[in-house]
């Protein structure tokens, strides 16, 4: 089943940004540390849950891989390509994603591990009820242009643009 993608909105995030967010999820996890480690969700998790689990010092990183958005900005099946399980249901754990969109992702990997703490440097208002700990919180009509989706490239002047509009 397929659910049809309603962004109108893009919010465009630099690698920058992505890194003062990251620190900022890891300063709010410091009062749940010590973490017994890192569970990246791939493939969006791994940039956030390496900054984290540098600024936290956490060594041991493991991963799980899922697919629910597609291409054309759709969420389709969810495909759990590599399941991971761990003791306790996860406790201890930090679970690290970039974003919490619908929740359809975050419910698969909490079934996973229903126990590990869950955190996420953006959320929207249809996931959030999926994390514990979250930096941002972004409209859901609202399409986050991650910098690894990114390549700087030319834009004509404003003028232009509206010259060749009106035209």
């Amino acid at each position: 089943m397929t659910q049809e993608a309603a962004y109108i909105k893009y919010f465009p995030v630099s690698w920058e940004e992505l890194h003062r967010n990251g620190r900022a999820l890891a300063w709010r996890l410091m009062e749940k540390a010590p973490f017994k480690g890192v569970v990246a969700v791939t493939r969006g998790g791994l940039v956030p849950a390496a900054i984290v689990a540098r600024e936290l010092d956490i060594r041991h990183i493991e991963t799980i891989c899922i697919l629910a958005y597609r291409d054309d900005k759709t969420v389709g099946e969810v495909n759990v390509i590599k399941p991971l399980e761990l003791e306790n249901g996860g406790e201890g754990w930090l679970i690290v994603d970039d974003l919490v969109d619908s929740g359809i992702t975050a419910r698969h990997v909490r079934e996973m591990l229903p126990n590990a703490h869950f955190a996420s440097i953006y959320g929207k208002p249809k996931g959030l009820e999926q994390v514990d700990t979250f930096i941002t919180e972004v409209s859901q009509d609202t399409w986050i242009l991650f910098p690894w989706d990114q390549a700087p490239t030319f834009v004509k002047p404003i003028v232009e643009e509206t010259r060749s509009k009106s035209e």
